[in-house]
């Protein structure tokens, strides 16, 4: 579904964290271009 996109990631520290959602991007064919977790308070 992903394969051949480039994905910006901003996770949340209370969430879901950037390295597991790039997990999930790179699973599903992406390319991740930046990830970040912060604290959205």
């Amino acid at each position: 579904m992903l394969k051949g996109k480039k994905v910006f990631i901003l996770g949340e520290r209370d969430g879901v964290p950037a390295p597991a959602i790039a997990e999930c991007v790179n699973a599903a064919g992406g390319d991740v271009i930046y990830k970040d977790t912060s604290c959205f308070v």
